[in-house]
């Protein structure tokens, strides 16, 4: 019993400690190069490959299996996810390293005899896996665009795992509630914990020698040390022997892709995002189109009027996103020319009441207007070279499963497929076909990685975690920074809304907005609903007159920060 109560004693102090220690996210400079990421040891990983040569390409390789490491939440070598890669001549491309349904996925594998989804299948069990993509799609960027050796860049990775790294307040928190969960969700169980058994405290060193050893192959064979040999066959292993369905061939046939970016514009910034799969950029655009058809910049942000105004932008986008968006190699027809048009826009504004709220219907889509876990950084290196990137795991944690031998947690990004082949409801689960399953197609995503671009050069770069949240965290974000000329940090902090067509509401940061502008909104026909937080951004921006590098990370990121040089 003494040991038990000067044990706790000893957890308090160090909890105390880290408290007092830790200071807010607020901006950081630098001249040469800057990193922002959800942990400040990956950010300082990336500066380190910066200050060595490196450019934002290499940079954005260490950084990203440095937060597979320290942040495995949404840090990923089980998942996948986007780059959007500005260079230093103006010229722009993006990765898709986004997950593929299986060779044996089908369109009704997650429904039960009676058409209804079994089990939540789609999201809890291996069925919910996606093929991953992450490792592919950093490799092929470094083939194409990266400057130093591959095994430099991801030796830091292999050395915090090995090694291992102080276990911090926010991630101690994170390993007691998923340390209690269902014990079938193997992994979990034994994932934090030492040695002894027992969760590795705060101020302690967390090793993971499984992992190490994973990502020990992955340096010394590239892109076939995941997708090839001993850890493809342990991958295949596993799925068999606890219901999932990859094979060594659905990982031997994975490819990423480069992809060209959409571009949009606003008030003389060029705006570069991510095309389909990923729904963010197309919903991006078209919302910061009617924006400025709107002259956004001269209505009071947080006004009745703003909220009302973003929010049905949002429910136009994201209502657009539900009927035409999926995977291009799937769906050659979508029509984003139109979607992205500012003609576009200007009929959709032309629609909008503003001084009601418009009808979310599951049968017309976006007819009646006439037209949860993820990681976020950036990255910027001397040159002018830019990287905006978003990987995922899907919920946090991903599907929470995956093998001991290999210490690394499955994605359960199958999930991000319309489960029932034409039902769509009002509680948002959505039925269209451009999204259904389909043996190698890639899933919808709202991963909105994004650089805004001044004469040029990177003006912001931006990004965030959070589901369909995503898409309008960024959309908010740029519109604070271009149309109300924010600082990066405060435009981070500032009040943000979650509309995205179905449930027809209106999620908002409590304490954010008055009661007096909720109350206007409610008899305006909005229903409200609070949250505590919504998104976790990640950013920088550039100003070419000082020639300096500014970076903030989100105050909810407990262990995130900005590091440059």
């Amino acid at each position: 019993m003494k040991d038990y109560f000067f044990k706790n004693i000893a957890l308090g102090c160090l909890m105390l400690l880290f408290l007092l220690t830790t200071s807010a996210n607020a901006q950081t400079f630098a001249e040469n190069g800057m990193v922002v990421s959800d942990h400040v040891i990956a950010s300082q990983v990336g500066v380190d490959i910066l200050k060595k040569g490196g450019n934002a390409i290499d940079a954005t390789i260490a950084t990203a299996f440095a937060l597979a490491v320290t942040h495995p939440e949404a840090g990923n070598i089980g998942g996948g996810g986007f780059i959007v890669f500005m260079k230093s001549t103006g010229e722009v491309t993006t990765f898709d390293f986004r997950e593929k349904a299986p060779l044996a996925a089908s369109p009704t594998m997650f429904l039960d005899e009676k058409g209804d989804i079994k089990d939540n299948s789609n999201h809890k069990g291996l069925l919910a896996v996606g093929v991953p993509g992450t490792v592919a799609g950093l490799y092929k960027a470094h083939q194409k665009y990266g400057k130093l050796p591959w095994a430099d860049l991801v030796k830091p990775a292999v050395k915090l795992a090995k090694n291992g790294f102080t276990m911090s307040y926010g991630l101690y928190n994170a390993a007691v509630r998923m340390t209690d969960r269902d014990p079938s969700e193997d992994i979990m169980q034994n994932f934090f914990k030492g040695k002894d058994g027992q969760i590795v405290l705060p101020g302690e060193t967390w090793k993971q020698p499984a992992l190490a050893k994973t990502l020990k192959q992955i340096q010394k064979q590239g892109r076939d040390g995941f997708y090839k040999g001993e850890v493809a066959q342990e991958i295949e292993d596993y799925m068999k022997a606890n219901g999932g369905i990859i094979t060594k061939e659905d990982l031997e046939k994975y490819e990423a892709v480069e992809r060209e970016p959409l571009k949009g514009s606003f008030n003389g910034y060029d705006i570069y995002s991510m095309p389909p799969p990923s729904s963010g950029g197309v919903a991006l655009i078209e919302m910061m189109n009617l924006m400025e058809e709107a002259n956004i910049s001269e209505i009071e942000f947080n006004s009745t009027t703003y909220v009302h105004l973003v929010a049905e932008a949002m429910r136009r986008a994201f209502a657009d996103r539900a009927e035409f968006l999926g995977d291009p190699d799937f769906n050659p027809d979508m029509p984003l020319d139109r979607l992205l048009s500012k003609d576009f826009a200007k009929k959709r504004f032309e629609n909008l009441d503003m001084t009601k709220a418009s009808a979310s219907d599951p049968a017309k889509f976006a007819h009646p207007y006439g037209g949860d876990n993820t990681t976020h950084f950036s990255v910027v290196d001397k040159d002018g070279n830019a990287i905006s990137m978003t990987y995922t795991l899907e919920n946090s944690y991903g599907v929470k499963m995956g093998s001991s031998k290999l210490g690394f947690i499955f994605n359960n990004e199958m999930g991000d497929f319309n489960p029932v082949p034409g039902v769509t409801t009002t509680t948002g689960q959505i039925g269209s076909d451009p999204n259904l399953v389909a043996p190698e197609k890639r899933m919808l995503s709202s991963m909105t990685p994004t650089i805004v671009a001044k004469e040029g050069k990177p003006y912001l770069v931006i990004g965030s975690p959070g589901g369909r949240t995503i898409i309008n965290t960024v959309f908010q974000t740029v519109l604070n920074v271009l149309a109300y000329d924010m600082r990066v940090d405060r435009a981070i902090e500032a009040m943000k809304i979650h509309h995205q067509w179905l449930p027809d509401q209106i999620l908002y940061e409590r304490n954010l907005l008055s009661p007096d502008t909720r109350d206007a909104l409610e008899k305006m026909g909005h229903t409200l609903r609070p949250t505590t937080n919504i998104g976790v951004l990640m950013g920088i921006t550039y100003d070419a007159s000082k020639k300096l590098y500014t970076g903030a990370s989100d105050s909810s990121s407990e262990d995130g920060g900005a590091r440059g040089y």
